[in-house]
């Protein structure tokens, strides 16, 4: 896989998302010249300043792409103590991903734009996609629950990648499951000797590299086939 050189000059802020009653918060960045952002969905036990996230974001950047890493909790309720699972789920981490695909859209209408989730993040990412069809144009998951998009697996029209640990057993069914019922172009890859945090060395510079790759061959794609259309 070529990766392309880091541009000279990128545009980076803090951005304020409304959905419904709350704002979200982001982290934006967007190489000069790039044509494909990538949104980071966090949500229950992650964040947008994890060092997971920032060294996931690292190796996208390099490779000449946007990153908005996008916290769909705010702090509040983040911080709550309350059983969150209660009254946060995957239709709430949807349509706030939805809403901020919308924004995005909104500000800079010439990215395509792909999801990358984990865990139920995974489930909400696959849901939107279904929902927002063409707008979105590939979907990575990591150690992610596409299981529980349920119904919306089989609207998926986004190319989308499965990556699971080769020693988390559990995921590996859940996801073939999954994996079966997606319509679209689809891919799983088992990362050998992965746990399900791929904390084993390497392996979680394996998942950034698998992403990148997928993200800049379909996002590639939809660019090109958006071109061809108009000619």
């Amino acid at each position: 896989m070529k990766v392309l050189a880091i541009p000279a000059v990128t545009r980076t802020r803090q951005t304020k998302i409304k959905s419904g009653a709350v704002t979200l918060t982001g982290d934006l960045t967007i190489p000069k010249g790039a044509e494909r952002v990538v949104v980071f969905a966090h949500g229950f036990g992650s964040s947008r300043r994890s060092p997971r996230s920032q060294r996931f974001a690292q190796t996208i950047q390099e490779a000449g792409d946007g990153i908005l890493l996008l916290d769909l909790l705010t702090q509040e309720e983040a911080t709550d103590i309350y059983p969150r699972h209660r009254r946060f789920g995957i239709g709430l981490f949807t349509e706030r991903l939805v809403d901020a695909t919308f924004w995005l859209k909104g500000e800079f209408d010439h990215q395509h734009v792909g999801y990358f989730g984990a865990s139920t993040e995974a489930a909400a990412a696959l849901v939107a996609a279904a929902e927002l069809g063409e707008i979105v144009g590939a979907v990575v998951s990591r150690s992610g629950r596409p299981d529980l998009a349920a119904d919306s697996l089989p609207l998926v029209k986004a190319p989308t990648l499965l990556i699971v640990g080769g020693f988390d057993y559990p995921l590996i069914e859940m996801n073939r499951h999954a994996y079966a019922r997606l319509r679209c172009e689809k891919e799983i890859e088992l990362v050998p000797h992965a746990t399900h945090l791929f904390e084993n060395s390497g392996t979680l510079d394996q998942v950034a590299h698998l992403a990148t790759g997928w993200f800049q061959t379909h996002l590639t794609d939809q660019r090109r086939s958006a071109n061809n259309e108009g000619t």
